[in-house]
């Protein structure tokens, strides 16, 4: 009753091809939510659908409430949506690509303005608003075009890959202010292809993979569901890291044999590598660590790379 985002059956189809087949989903109000998958799982198609720019093709569908199918505008005008690829005005400064796309929602100058000169200092480029965007670095670009997305104070944002491209100094000052619109209970809906930025952000999110959701929960819930609570990583002196496997049997719950190295899937880190040693195996190189979301990712969707 209280989902910002609810989905049930929702298919969305192109000429014979189902990108997105039966999913179910639930935002609830002030979460972050993420989409996790790679290339070809839908998420676009998703998100474009929710952002009521692609009509659902099967399925319940509804935005804020409202029917997206019908309400399209309504819904649209309670949106913020940072795209994938920054489409700001190069011809306008900071300030106006701000005041100007305030227009649209048919936000009063006077408002516009403030909101502008709000938002700016929110994303730590108030001594850049008569800039021209051009001269601006990637991330700036990107924090600019977060700003936008928030002009028309949005019930819900969108956000698909919201740190593609940047330095890591320019993905923490993203996060940062994300987790800062988090912490004023802005609801936020995003795709990434960082696990450790779907980690830092999102409260729960969904892994999907061939169009259908394969996974849901927390990141935490996820890791302890799909993996183990630690990974030792082994590195051999050999081209064929598979010629250990068999003596690494027994150790841990899983094990996975990459072409450069070896990974235990454990409970204990240190003891499975005290186990290793005690077997007499001298690995050049080992690394005990704790499980991650990527590693769910991995195990969920593959190693294979999907085009």
């Amino acid at each position: 009753m209280n989902s910002l985002i609810h989905a049930r059956g929702l298919v969305k189809r192109f000429d014979g091809f189902t990108a997105v087949d039966g999913i179910d989903v639930d935002v609830r109000p002030g979460e972050a939510f993420g989409f996790l998958g790679p290339n070809g799982a839908g998420k676009s198609s998703t998100m474009r659908m929710i952002g009521c720019v692609s009509p659902p093709s099967d399925g319940v569908l509804r935005i804020l409430g409202m029917d997206p199918r019908r309400d399209g505008p309504a819904i649209r005008a309670r949106l913020g949506v940072c795209p994938q690829l920054d489409n700001l005005d190069p011809e306008l400064t900071v300030r106006e690509n701000l005041t100007t796309y305030a227009r649209f929602f048919g936000i009063p100058r006077k408002v516009a303005r403030a909101r502008a000169t709000e938002l700016l200092d929110f994303v730590q480029l108030g001594e850049r608003a008569g800039s021209r965007v051009d001269p601006l670095s990637g991330g700036m670009k990107r924090r600019l075009t977060i700003a936008r997305a928030l002009i028309n104070e949005p019930d819900l944002v969108l956000l698909d890959e919201p740190t593609t491209g940047l330095d890591p100094q320019a993905r923490h000052l993203v996060w940062e202010r994300l987790f800062r619109l988090k912490q004023q209970g802005v609801t936020l809906v995003l795709t990434t292809h960082y696990m450790d930025e779907a980690e830092q952000l999102c409260d729960r999110l969904v892994v999907m993979d061939g169009g259908r959701i394969v996974a849901e929960g927390s990141p935490r819930e996820l890791i302890a569901a799909h993996s183990t609570r630690e990974v030792v990583e082994l590195r051999f002196p050999t081209e064929d890291q598979g010629a250990y496997a068999d003596e690494l049997k027994g150790i841990g719950e899983r094990i996975e044999v990459l072409p450069d190295r070896i990974l235990l899937y454990v409970a204990d880190g240190d003891d499975a590598l005290a186990e290793v040693h005690r077997r007499s195996l001298t690995p050049v190189g080992s690394l005990a660590r704790r499980s991650s979301l990527e590693d769910v990712f991995l195990r969920l969707t593959g190693r294979t790379l999907v085009d």
